[in-house]
């Protein structure tokens, strides 16, 4: 048996926990240490080993180490701009051990601006080539819709300058920041300017004035759902299939929307169904019952509104209007890992502040 151990090489101790995932960090930083600070196959040696660990704690953390000084070395985790993956990684780096020589870090930090220059795809993003104006709309007050001018815009390479100007804010505000701040964002060319121009690195300081009115409007806003009215909708698919919907109409109709500006859609597919497609009685029980489950996790009194579910199609999905962003993730993921063998359970979260996804419920 040692024979073949040595052969087949001893497995790693699985990585469940934050508390494992650090275990087998600190076995091997030392080495990890060594490889970032001589610059040499840290791809290979460093991130391909740490890559699958951070996997087994969580899917969609990734990371940037460096440098960040003579005698230290920056990992820096993060989720790559997808809000439902933040939780997890602040989570995992305020778990982490104090380890001489390290430095780790949840998010990408901000950065004074003169610093900042980005090079991506052959197009470079630094402050004397961006300006910004905001987009202030009438019926939605709250909402900071951006538009970006680039000096070398080129409609055909949009995506690709716009991923850059990504890039740079991330890089420049702050990753958390750059991905909850800002609820809409547009990249143009000179050619395209309506508006008076603003040098970027004004943008954290309009940006922080924003957001502190709207805490300062909504904070400690919270609603009660008891008492609310509720509505059934009934309708067809395309394949003739049943839609049946039951939305809380009381919520709709709130003037305070914007107070709870995070979207949470959890699908949850089907099999079993009947003539109509809708869920069988079985089904459909443990379908309400998961719902349930859900609900006594993210209650009104803490920021968390159910608005209604609708099942069509083999799938039932469930809405929410939040207050945060980092509680429902983690709810939902715990959830799916438990009904993971019988349901196929999905979720979105974004930012909706005016709840526009909920539209078409509203009366005409």
């Amino acid at each position: 048996m040692g024979f073949l151990k040595n052969i087949l090489g001893k497995k790693d101790t699985p990585i469940d926990s934050a508390n494992d995932f650090w275990n087998w960090f600190l076995k091997h930083e030392k080495g990890f240490f060594n490889i970032v600070q001589s610059r040499k196959n840290i791809s290979t040696a460093f991130f391909d080993k740490l890559a699958p660990k951070l996997d087994e704690i969580h899917n969609g953390i990734y990371f940037l180490s460096g440098m960040f000084d003579d005698q230290t070395v920056e990992l820096i985790l993060t989720p790559d701009g997808a809000i439902r993956n933040i939780y997890a990684i602040e989570e995992l780096v305020n778990n982490a051990p104090k380890i001489d020589g390290w430095k780790f870090t949840a998010l990408k930090p901000a950065s004074d601006i003169k610093d900042v220059a980005i090079t991506y795809e052959n197009f470079e993003f630094k402050k004397e080539n961006l300006k910004f104006y905001p987009n202030i709309h009438k019926g939605y007050p709250d909402e900071i819709d951006l538009t970006i001018v680039y000096d070398h815009f080129t409609e055909d390479k949009k995506a690709i300058i716009a991923n850059g100007v990504y890039i740079f804010l991330d890089n420049y505000l702050s990753e958390l920041h750059s991905v909850t701040l800002i609820d809409n964002m547009n990249v143009i060319g000179h050619n395209e300017v309506s508006e008076e121009l603003i040098p970027i690195e004004k943008l954290k300081d309009y940006l922080i004035w924003r957001e502190k009115e709207f805490v300062e409007k909504y904070e400690g806003i919270r609603h009660n759902t008891e008492n609310d009215g509720y509505a059934s909708f009934e309708g067809k698919t395309k394949e003739g299939g049943i839609i049946l919907a039951v939305i809380n109409t009381t919520l709709l109709q709130w003037d305070k929307k914007a107070s709870h500006p995070w979207i949470l859609i959890v699908g949850i597919p089907y099999q079993k169904r009947d003539e109509s497609g809708l869920p069988d009685s079985e089904t459909y029980k443990r379908l309400d019952e998961i719902e349930d489950e859900i609900m006594l996790s993210l209650q009104d009194a803490d920021g968390y509104l159910n608005v209604g579910r609708e099942t069509a199609n083999n799938k039932r999905e469930i809405f929410f209007a939040c207050k945060d962003f980092r509680k429902p993730p983690k709810v939902l993921d715990t959830l799916i890992k438990k009904h993971n063998k019988t349901f196929e359970i999905g979720y979105e979260i974004y930012k909706d502040k005016y709840w526009k996804s909920f539209r078409h419920y509203e009366p005409k």
